[in-house]
Formats: structure tokens, sequence, C-alpha cells
């Protein structure tokens, strides 16, 4: 689609020629609160410095944008000259960005997203509405159902059915292979005509973003093609067709992985070009790559909503994980050194002894991670439910609680309770002096 060709820009690419001395590799953790930037900063030929800076995520009285700022001023201190903030960030020093952003997150949470349409198979209206039926509070007296993602639901007049098995009754239609090797007979073509008439009458009441979920699509994704063609021609700026967010069984979490594309991608699209638009040539020649919820790394064009919905706590679990599971020298007992029944490990045998099992334990101020690396391997889940939205999607396996420094205390039926609301960056606890709620931050700082 064209809004990802826009941010072309932000391509994981390094420069053609090296940057001049001093150079800038900036790793950034956008969070809820904080934002939090570090530097390494290549002063000459095998010299570095390094430079940490924490910023409000939020201070719209100061800057529009937290990363871009502490890039700022992180480059204004090492360039010994001033960059004034109504100018854009001139990015000749500045080899490399990259980002952890909870982005995504805040806006599934807080349900900002873009308004969509879904385009679901006839008869199924209600699928994604209706769910999987799974009750996991079954106690619970006052159930309510999770607002869905989409808006508007188009039904489209096609089915793709599997091919009957030996002693059934026949299905008449086309027979085709699926892209899992299994037979499925094409009950009834899609009908363009139809859909064409209600996808323009959507794109006239202003929806712009489209998932598609058409039933067996994940093994004949004929129709949704044909949907995502049309939907193109039509001028939605965003298509997510399910067969390509996520070619897996289950339509519930499948269409939901979709809806969740469709609705968080042009979110992200709209603050990777706001964030570029304040550099130079819009960060064009600097490499600048974000973390993905499975703990890899993408440029813009790659980094859509289902998978950055962990963005910004993977990257905690990839740092921990890195850095503190080697043992270390003070895992052979001192006492026994000195008797000489020990003698200190070299760095070689250190190196070959088996990495600790490590818990991850990540507190900011809206949210705590929780997660665990064995030593080896990453654990991850293909499947996981994140503010009421199932999603399938390769993501570590982080369990998230909604308690941090900016946690809100209240005084509920006459019991102090804390959260799970967050008084956030802006305008932030009391202590800020922003006008803001009284957050578990104010307590620990009149606690001392």
């Amino acid at each position: 689609p064209g809004t990802r060709r826009a941010l072309s820009g932000l391509r994981g690419h390094m420069a053609a020629s090296p940057a001049p001395f001093p150079r800038l590799r900036f790793a950034i953790d956008r969070g809820g609160t904080f934002c939090d930037v570090f530097c390494e900063i290549e002063t000459g030929p095998g010299a570095f410095t390094r430079r940490v800076l924490k910023l409000l995520s939020e201070d719209p009285d100061n800057y529009p944008d937290a990363p871009r700022e502490g890039i700022r001023r992180v480059l204004q201190e090492a360039l010994g000259r001033p960059l004034p903030p109504t100018e854009p960030v001139p990015t000749a020093n500045i080899t490399s960005i990259r980002m952890g952003t909870t982005v995504a997150t805040n806006a599934l949470l807080e349900r900002k997203g873009e308004p969509t349409a879904l385009v679901v198979t006839a008869g199924f209206r209600d699928l994604l509405h209706i769910g999987t039926q799974a009750r996991p509070r079954i106690f619970d007296l006052a159930i309510r159902a999770p607002d869905t993602l989409y808006q508007r639901v188009i039904e489209a007049s096609e089915r793709v059915v599997p091919a009957p098995g030996p002693g059934s009754a026949p299905e008449t239609g086309e027979t085709v292979r699926g892209d899992n090797g299994e037979e499925f007979v094409i009950r009834k073509p899609l009908d363009e005509v139809a859909l064409r008439a209600e996808l323009e009458a959507a794109r006239s009441a202003g929806l712009k973003s489209v998932a598609v979920v058409l039933l067996h699509a994940y093994a004949v994704p004929r129709h949704e093609v044909e949907v995502g063609r049309l939907c193109r021609e039509l001028g939605f700026e965003q298509v997510s067709l399910s067969h390509q967010v996520m070619p897996m069984v289950k339509a519930v979490a499948r269409g939901n992985t979709a809806c969740a594309d469709a609705y968080l991608t042009p979110h992200i699209d709209r603050y990777l070009r706001s964030f570029a638009s304040g550099f130079a040539d819009e960060l064009r020649g600097v490499e600048v790559l974000f973390m993905q919820s499975d703990g890899g790394m993408t440029d813009g064009r790659g980094f859509s909503g289902h998978r950055a919905i962990l963005s910004g706590p993977a990257g905690g679990v990839v740092g921990f994980a890195r850095t503190t599971t080697r043992p270390e020298e003070d895992d052979v007992d001192e006492d026994e050194v000195e008797a000489g029944s020990a003698e200190p490990l070299s760095e070689e045998a250190l190196l070959a002894l088996p990495p600790h099992p490590v818990v991850g334990l990540d507190m900011g101020g809206t949210s705590t991670d929780v997660s665990r690396f064995d030593g080896v391997a990453m654990e991850h889940v293909y499947e996981t439910t994140t503010a009421g939205v199932t999603v399938q999607a390769p993501q570590l396996d982080i369990h998230t609680v909604a308690a941090g420094g900016g946690s809100r205390l209240f005084v509920r039926a006459g019991m102090l309770s804390v959260g799970p609301e967050s008084a956030g960056a802006h305008p932030g606890p009391v202590c800020y002096r922003k006008g803001g709620h009284l957050a578990v931050t104010d307590a620990n700082a009149v606690l001392g």
C-alpha cells in the first residue's frame, strides 16, 4: 500500500559513505512514561564515549517528540554547537538509530487506532464479536465483552469449503489444491459487483483502513487477493489481508490479527512519518531499525501493527538475555580460592560454563513486565491476548501487569487501591507539578 511506500526513508540500510567524526549510534526505548536514550559516540578511530539521557515520553510544553528531542540534545553536546529545536536535526554524524516503542501498545489499550472496516465471508458478520466464547473469569457476574477494533462490517458473497472426504456428499464447484496441500472446493465465487458497492459506501463514510478475513483464506487466498485489489482501486490506504498478515488456521484469531494490523499500522505510520519529518532529509542514509514483538529488528516499512504490540518490552528481554546469563568470576567461592582449594577462572573457563537461567523484571512508569530466559533460547508464544484482542504472531513470552511508578492511587469503598489507571508522562504524578494525579511516585516521594 501507498502508506508503506511513504516510509521509504526509514529503510534499514547504511549510508553510502562513512559518517564524519564524531559518529553517533543511538538505542532508544520509548515507554509509556519515560523515554530512555543511549548513545555510543565514536570520537575517533577506536575511541568511544557513551551518553545516557532520560526524558518524559510526553512533554508538549517543551518538545513534540521525545526520541527526536533526545537525539537532538545528545548530538548538540557531541558537536559542541547549538541545534535549535525549531530546525530539522542534522543527520550527517548519525550512523544508526534503533528503537523500541509502545506506540502500538498504547493505541491498542486506549483504542486510539485507525477506524477500520471488516470484510468477512457472508453469514459470518458476527464471527469476531462472538469470538471463541472463552471465559477466563468464569465466576465474574458482570462479564463485559471486549470492544471490537472495526467500525463497519461488509459481508463478501463467496464461499470456500474443504473438499468432502470419502463417503461424504459431493460439493458443487471448482476443486483447487490449497497452499497447505489439502483440496478445497470453491462453492461460490466472489461477487465483486455487490462488494464494490459496499466498499464504496464505506470509503465515502471516511474509512481508510480495511481488514479482510475470508474463511479458509490461509490455504486458498484467491478471493482475499481479489478483495485486496478492489480495496486499493477504491482508495483504501491500509489493506490487511489475513492470509498475508498471518496465514494460520483458526478464523477468529486470524481475523483479530488482521484487524489489529489494519487498526494499528496507520497509527504507527503516522508516528514514524512524524518522527522522520523532524530530521534533515527525513533520515535518508541513516540505518533506522525498530524492535518487533518477537525480539527481532525491522525497518520502517516492515514495522506493522500486529508485530509491534510488544516492541518496547521485547527490547528489555533481549537486553537482559544478552548481558546477564553468563557466569561471572564471583560464581567461584572466594574462601575456597584463598584456601587454595580453587583457582580463579580464566576468561576461557568462564565462557565454557553453562549459562544461568534469568528472570527479568522490567518495572516502568506505566506497567511491569516479567519474563524468563533459560540461558539458551528465548521463549516465544504464537497466540496471545492483549487488551481483549487475540493476536496470532510470534512474540516473546512476556507477562505484563498494569502496575508501575505512575499507577494512580484511589480510595474505593473506603479502601486504598492502586491502579490499573496510570498518570502517564503528561500530566504525570502530582510531584511533577503539572496538575497531575496522585500516584505511587508521590507516595515514594513523601516516604523519602
